[in-house]
């Protein structure tokens, strides 16, 4: 489902990562490690198509894509069940009817997401991927502001529901999040210019 061969990626006119090879089957996924900076969003971005590559191929079909960053992408002016309505709308889907009770939002449903804790917003764009209904999933620190019970949900989710019925997921992440995959450090295609620079999570 998804192949990456001979990468090499950047940032601002920098070479960050080259060499980058791996290829995941259904059902598969992989963790991406390495310090802040060493590339792990701009590698997550190239895979996803948002930015091009350097060198190299990303083998996929496009509309089975899905990448979900830092931000949230709460609309704040309306409720929990609007915003995933919004979003189901926008990728032409329904609104899983268990999505609410997977990402611990069914008590939340007709509050204004502008009011939500980080905790909730964060659970609440987490569930646009149930929304989404994309095979192959890009995530860059996806439990960024949850507890540990809602960390142990979305690695419920993403094992016992997207995994298992056949999807792919690349997750970038500094914390164990309870998913039985292999882990690819990023440390070993980083390019010695690469070293030293800022956290790529604010670029």
């Amino acid at each position: 489902m998804l192949e990456v061969r001979d990468l090499t990626c950047e940032r601002g006119g920098q070479i960050l990562l080259s060499g980058v090879s791996f290829s995941l089957g259904a059902g598969e996924a992989l963790i991406l490690q390495g310090p802040n900076g060493v590339g792990k969003t701009s590698l997550l971005r190239t895979l996803a198509g948002l930015q091009p590559a350097v060198s190299g191929e990303v083998i996929h079909a496009p509309e089975t894509v899905a990448y979900a960053s830092h931000a949230d992408g709460v609309k704040a002016a309306l409720t929990v069940a609007e915003n995933l309505a919004f979003w189901a709308d926008v990728y032409g889907q329904d609104v899983p009817r268990d999505v609410f009770e997977q990402f611990d939002l069914a008590d939340l449903k007709s509050r204004m997401a502008g009011t939500l804790s980080a905790g909730q917003k964060r659970r609440l764009g987490l569930a646009r991927i149930a929304v989404m209904n994309r095979a192959i999933l890009f995530l860059d620190e996806p439990t960024v502001s949850l507890d540990g019970f809602s960390t142990k949900r979305f690695a419920a989710y993403l094992r016992d529901v997207h995994l298992s019925n056949g999807g792919v997921a690349v997750i970038a992440t500094h914390v164990d999040i309870g998913i039985d995959a292999p882990v690819l450090d990023l440390t070993a295609y980083q390019t010695q210019t690469a070293s030293g620079q800022s956290d790529e999570a604010f670029l």
